[in-house]
């Protein structure tokens, strides 16, 4: 775990691309062509690099990584970053999960970042059960990683889809999906754990605690995009030293229905370590 310090400003993004072969085609490789983050974390890839166009796997002015599910058509999580990383890990020490294309973590100067896919499960299925087992295996890796990375003199942002709506405020039909996976009362209680027990801070809602949203995903179906009727499943959650230099976080939701290139909007937070 390299040590060493972020300077100046330091900005990560977060998305989930929905099928990067369909996101490129519909505007992914503009937006990520004109974005000033310094890393970029990209979910549900669900391709391998062969398959997918130069501009996306290996673009100029970034060192990009990619861990492809061993479901061929599944999961994928990406990272791209400005500075080279001193190491790359895929996986959480946890053997199922190792080649599911969930988790990739790059260490770069003072912070490692990771791209998570959390599955999304769905109630009484053999899908929810694997979202439980990953959450219990996940949980104490990140208080494992959070633990190295204080004694390293480092901070941590895991950025991505967790699959979870938090709190009543993080979705916007939320009496009618307290049975639904993304908003039962054990997945909301993992993630207080996360923020509580494990220590990490959800810096959407340290800037803006009341709500409702910003909603990060939205249906394809009705009107949802339309009528805002979202949720907010992509979060940056970081370790409190990052959490405290936070200065924004911008869910850049597209401007019509037509122009979206995912069902979900990126979520962009900038870091400001300058001498005050």
């Amino acid at each position: 775990m390299g040590a060493g310090s972020v300077l100046g400003v330091f900005t990560v993004s977060t998305v989930n691309v929905n099928g990067m072969r369909a996101a490129a085609k519909k505007g992914f490789v503009e937006w990520l062509a004109a974005s000033g983050s310094d890393v970029i974390l990209c979910q549900e890839v669900r391709a391998e690099a062969g398959q997918l166009p130069e501009d996306v796997v290996a673009p100029a002015g970034w060192h990009a990584h990619h861990a492809a599910s061993a479901v061929k058509g599944r999961n994928g999580v990406s990272v791209y970053s400005r500075a080279e990383p001193s190491e790359v890990r895929v996986g959480f020490g946890e053997a199922e999960f190792e080649d599911s294309g969930r988790y990739l973590e790059v260490h770069l100067p003072g912070v490692v970042v990771a791209s998570l896919y959390l599955p999304s499960g769905d109630v009484g299925t053999p899908r929810q059960d694997e979202k439980e087992r990953f959450m219990a295996a996940f949980l104490p890796y990140l208080i494992e990683l959070r633990g190295k990375a204080e004694a390293a003199g480092c901070e941590v942002v895991v950025g991505g889809d967790w699959n979870i709506a938090h709190a009543e405020i993080d979705l916007k039909n939320w009496k009618g999906n307290q049975k639904n996976s993304g908003f039962l009362p054990e997945e909301r209680a993992w993630m207080s754990r996360v923020f509580g027990e494990a220590g990490y801070v959800d810096v959407q809602r340290k800037l803006d605690p009341e709500g409702p949203g910003p909603y990060t995903w939205w249906s394809y179906r009705g009107k949802a995009f339309d009528n805002d009727a979202g949720w907010r499943i992509d979060y940056l959650v970081t370790t409190p030293g990052l959490a405290e230099k936070c200065t924004s976080v911008v869910v850049e939701r597209a401007p019509s229905y037509e122009l979206r290139w995912s069902d979900h909007a990126p979520v962009t937070a900038t870091f400001d370590f300058s001498p005050e």
